[in-house]
């Protein structure tokens, strides 16, 4: 099952903002609230155990074994582009996550001060997905793996009086601004599902410093209802849906008009704290996911903005229709088709052309005869008579001569002799 927590700091009036799980197994559960359902509350849906520390998984996940990585890294990997975590920090003990980890973080709940304690998993996940190194021994790696990561730790504090809320995450998203990052990361949203001032604020700081804004829609859409998340619905974040194996959009994804892209939220390996990997669900990872793409695209083509950054990534999705949608929003990120698209930026994302040249119509299912089928049943009729009435003639004249020669048979010889009379 997803699990979620909602934490709220003691004392504090302020919205509650939903934080992730713990794993079924190791790093504690540092939450004061249990609130079902939440976005960024993702655990995996079975009931293997997560160890912190634990082994690498030596196959390479799903979600990149779909993608040709030799072709999508052939203009770079993500080197020179800065992602903010905000979350509940990200592990430096993980050899795979370390390298990715730039001076400058920070604790905004605990007294880690560089955002490099990660109690609880979740921000070291999201991490792994967009930029953990390439190593020998495991098929996982990030999608940009040259990517630094900024960990920002705005919940998920040891204390449980000391936990996140919208005031933590405001402050999170203002200081990513503040440091020239040029996306920022939020795998999760507010316990209620409504517009708070202050987080819009501080959303409207980084979009105006141009910094693309990526959010989970959330894990709330199992009942199939359409509902604003936030921060994701907010004007100017790229909101992530999940997506499973199919490209369906996955149960629990949150579906809404806000949905702007999708990606693969289902059985994501990444990094966990103190070494090792795990697999989970949720739009928290699916994230990243398009992070990490945005973060390759930002390294090719450094002179666009975080708008034409994200319209490159929607208008080269894969989509069952023509346009958006609600459940899948423009689609499921196509990482290379994103990378091997055309140099030409555009603004917003358009509905795709439909295919006339070489379209063949089907034939219209019709009950009656068609008009086909009636002119091939005529022509045999046609071709049956005459040859009925070419076997009559030949028949009758064959009977006729038989008759003529049986009668002068019956009646003798035939007279010969010539008059000789004048």
């Amino acid at each position: 099952m997803l699990a979620a927590l909602g934490l709220v700091a003691a004392g504090s009036a302020a919205p509650a903002v939903a934080a992730p799980a713990s794993p079924a197994k190791g790093g504690g559960n540092p939450s004061a609230e249990h609130v079902p359902g939440r976005a960024g509350q993702d655990q995996g849906l079975d009931s293997t155990e997560c160890k912190f520390g634990g082994k690498n998984i030596t196959s390479t996940p799903w979600s990149l074994q779909r993608v040709l990585l030799d072709e999508l890294w052939s203009t770079g990997k993500g080197d020179g582009v800065t992602v903010a975590v905000i979350d509940t920090g990200v592990d430096k003990g993980n050899p795979q996550i370390r390298p990715a980890l730039i001076p400058g973080g920070k604790d905004f709940v605990g007294k880690a001060k560089s955002g490099t304690t990660d109690v609880n998993g979740h921000g070291t996940r999201v991490a792994g997905i967009i930029a953990a190194r390439q190593k020998t021994g495991t098929g996982f790696s990030g999608i940009a793996p040259e990517a630094d990561i900024l960990p920002l730790r705005y919940t998920g504090s040891e204390d449980p009086e000391e936990q996140g809320n919208s005031v933590t995450m405001s402050k999170a998203i203002k200081y990513a601004a503040s440091q020239d990052v040029d996306i920022i990361n939020i795998s999760s949203d507010t316990v209620k599902k409504e517009p708070n001032a202050d987080l819009e604020a501080a959303i409207d700081v980084a979009v105006e410093k141009d910094i693309l804004v990526v959010a989970a829609a959330g894990n709330d859409g199992a009942d199939g209802k359409l509902e604003n998340t936030y921060p994701a619905a907010y004007e100017g974040v790229l909101a992530v849906g999940a997506s499973d194996r199919n490209n369906d959009r996955a149960f629990f994804s949150q579906s809404g008009e806000f949905v702007d892209i999708a990606a693969p939220g289902v059985g994501m390996v990444s990094t966990v704290p103190k070494g090792g990997q795990c697999s989970a669900d949720g739009t928290s990872f699916s994230a990243p996911y398009v992070a990490g793409v945005a973060a390759l695209l930002y390294e090719k083509y450094p002179d666009w903005t975080s708008e034409q950054i994200a319209s490159r990534l929607q208008q080269t999705a894969n989509r069952p229709g023509l346009a958006s949608d609600a459940r899948l929003g423009w689609g499921v990120v196509d990482p290379v088709a994103a990378l091997s698209s055309d140099d030409k930026p555009q603004s917003t994302p358009r509905p795709d052309e439909p295919k006339q040249s070489g379209h063949v119509t089907p034939m219209s299912l019709t009950v009656g005869e068609s008009e086909t089928e009636r002119t091939q049943r005529i022509s045999v009729y046609v071709m049956a008579a005459g040859t009925v009435l070419t076997l009559l003639i030949g028949g009758t004249a064959i009977a006729a001569r038989d008759h003529r020669r049986k009668r002068a048979a019956a009646n003798g010889p035939a007279d010969t002799t010539t008059s000789t009379r004048h």
